[in-house]
């Protein structure tokens, strides 16, 4: 009797990982690189603060241009972004949106594929918890990715949502279906 062969196991490749968490203030951006183990390493987050912009429009020139730079200098190899889910008002949820596409355009301006996750889904990977609060995103990321002090929430939630992605990728290659499979009736 012969024993029976494990099927293979598709491990990922090594990448370089934007995270981003869209804001019409704040854009959080987080880069990571995570090798063919899945070991994480930090290379570059911050918080585009726009705020201060004389428009709108301007906002969302700023958003894509300092994405763009910053895209350029470390050369992601993909992106993650949060999915957005809800705002105070509708005037709130339409200027996120826009933010959103603003970024979403630097990315693929630039050849990179843009993967979406819910809020739920980046606490789930991090805290544990879809519930989890920003205090605990912002803990969770600096032990995770070993890095010494406060961490600005933006900057922290983009984080999250690269180490989202990197957990979500290296699942992929083991369970070898596509994500959109991974929920029933949708």
């Amino acid at each position: 009797m012969s024993s029976p062969i494990a099927p293979a196991v598709s491990i990922p490749r090594a990448a370089r990982i934007i995270g981003i968490d869209p804001g019409s203030q704040r854009t959080g951006v987080g880069i990571l690189d995570v090798d063919e183990r899945g070991k994480l390493s930090h290379v570059f987050h911050t918080a585009l603060v726009v705020a201060g912009e004389a428009s709108f429009p301007l906002r969302l020139k700023r958003i894509f241009d300092e994405l763009s730079d910053i895209i350029g200098a470390h050369r992601p190899d993909e992106c993650g972004i949060e999915r957005v889910f809800m705002a105070r008002n509708a005037d709130s949820a339409l200027k996120l949106g826009q933010a959103r596409g603003a970024a979403i355009c630097a990315v693929v301006s630039q050849g990179i594929v843009v993967h979406e996750y819910a809020a739920t889904e980046v606490k789930q990977a991090v805290v544990g918890s879809g519930r989890g609060d920003k205090s605990q995103v912002q803990h969770m990321i600096g032990v995770l990715l070993g890095l010494k002090g406060p961490l600005q929430a933006d900057a922290a939630d983009a984080l999250a949502i690269a180490v989202t992605h990197a957990h979500t990728r290296a699942s992929l290659g083991r369970v070898g279906i596509p994500r959109t499979a991974w929920r029933r009736g949708r």
